[in-house]
């Protein structure tokens, strides 16, 4: 049988032509390359626009500055960040997708928005880094899930402080009892907001630092820093109690907010002027090299937001009453939102919520002070009892996370469950007055 060589001739000429199409093809996309992304990143952002506007309304200022840092801060490096950032990008929406967790759905973003400075640039500051993740809505949650435990510790720290100069008839929980007065440290003596400002202006710091000696500091030098920033936090709020206790000024007012300001400036900024002498920033050769895999982090990170987008608008079952102890009339209850489920007795008042709901959070939210809050044993399974008061009545919540109908006091150990094992998981909050 012969062979023809026409038609062979004819294939070759159409290959040839396939590959000249799709070199044109990639010339083009690769020439277009900014336009695309920059196009896919507004759309990206628009489809998650009421997540970013709930998460800059969280933190304004503080994401706009940490923004103007990354700017302002970045610099050429000789690391391939593509991969670690794209690999923060995995684990934050996996977590999201399996959690319906917006606010690190929220943080992927913003390190989606870094990687894609990155890859225009070739530029990027770890100090704004930090700084970012800093001020995203997962550190709000964060700080108000150890407020009361972070607020406990510091105050028995300052009753074992004192006791040594004043006489102080005892402590119970945030209240001392100095000659027979009571004296509650509550949320806004904590100082906490300050946390966040001390490690921004230690952000600035190091940026201006660098920038007046054109060199870098190296990561194990930034985060050094900032771990000398967060103890110095904590040296400015214990003396701040300390002086407020001193002064029985524990209530807002001009004093309060003087003395806050004062012991800010001369145990966190002041230190920090002195400290970041020692720190020496070196100058580092950059080699500059092509990344090849710029473009592909980038889809790569594109998809995995794009997925669980369209994930988190989906409504979400939470389950909250499935296989609840026959014990809660639930005939009796009424649900408050789609997260909440109330049921309201002489006796109790029964919350059945969503395990981001901690009750310590919800009670100061409602004007309740929390005076103690503690580990203990109900039934031989450990359960948290909590001691507020309000309008000078007294109560008493006891609260736990619930699963396969048992307890525990973790939210960690709870969201693990739920992360690998796809078991719903709910928060039940008894309170009741105490008896006289």
């Amino acid at each position: 049988m012969g062979i023809n060589f026409y038609w062979i001739h004819n294939l070759i000429l159409l290959l040839q032509k396939k590959q000249k199409a799709d070199k044109l093809i990639t010339h083009h996309i690769l020439q277009y390359k900014k336009t695309i992304v920059i196009a896919i990143t507004i759309i990206l952002l628009l489809l998650n626009y009421s997540i970013l506007v709930n998460g800059f309304d969280s933190n304004f200022f503080g994401i706009i500055c940490s923004i103007v840092l990354f700017v302002i801060g970045s610099r050429r490096t000789n690391l391939n960040l593509n991969y670690p950032l794209l690999g923060m990008i995995f684990i934050l929406e996996f977590i999201s997708f399996r959690l319906h967790t917006k606010s690190l759905h929220f943080l992927a973003l913003a390190v989606f928005a870094c990687l894609i400075y990155y890859n225009f640039t070739g530029k990027f500051s770890f100090i704004a880094f930090l700084s970012i993740i800093l001020f995203s809505s997962l550190f709000n949650t964060f700080f108000n899930y150890l407020t009361t435990e972070i607020k406990q510790a510091l105050c028995h720290t300052v009753f074992l402080t004192l006791t040594n100069f004043i006489s102080i008839d005892k402590i119970e929980g945030v209240n001392f009892y100095i000659n027979n007065a009571k004296i509650t440290v509550d949320t806004a003596c904590m100082g906490l907001s300050m946390f966040k400002t001390g490690l921004l202006s230690g952000a600035f710091l190091l940026t201006l630092e660098e920038r007046k000696q054109q060199a870098y500091f190296s990561i194990q030098q930034i985060v050094l820093f900032c771990i000398m920033v967060i103890a110095l936090n904590i040296v400015s709020n214990f003396f701040r109690i300390i002086t407020l206790i001193l002064f029985d000024c524990t209530e807002e007012n001009l004093l309060h907010h003087s003395i806050g300001m004062l012991c800010f400036l001369f145990y966190q900024i002041a230190p920090m002027l002195f400290l970041i002498r020692f720190f020496k920033p070196k100058k580092t050769k950059i080699i500059c090299t092509k990344r090849f895999d710029t473009l592909i982090a980038a889809l790569i990170a594109v998809g995995i937001i794009l997925v669980t987008s369209l994930k988190i608008k989906t409504d979400q079952n939470y389950d909250l009453l499935e296989n609840l102890n026959t014990k809660y009339n639930i005939q009796k209850g009424s649900w408050v939102n789609e997260e909440v489920f109330k049921i309201s007795t002489p006796e109790k008042l029964i919350y059945i919520k969503t395990p981001i709901h901690k009750p310590l959070i919800c009670w100061t939210g409602d004007g309740y002070t929390i005076t103690e809050s503690k580990e203990i044993k109900r039934d031989n399974e450990k359960i948290w009892q909590v001691k507020m008061e309000k309008d000078n009545i007294q109560y008493f919540s006891y609260w736990w996370y619930e699963c396969d109908n048992k307890k525990y006091t973790s939210l960690i150990d709870v969201l693990l469950i739920k992360l690998f094992y796809n078991k719903s998981v709910r928060l039940i909050n008894e309170t009741s007055k105490v008896s006289k």
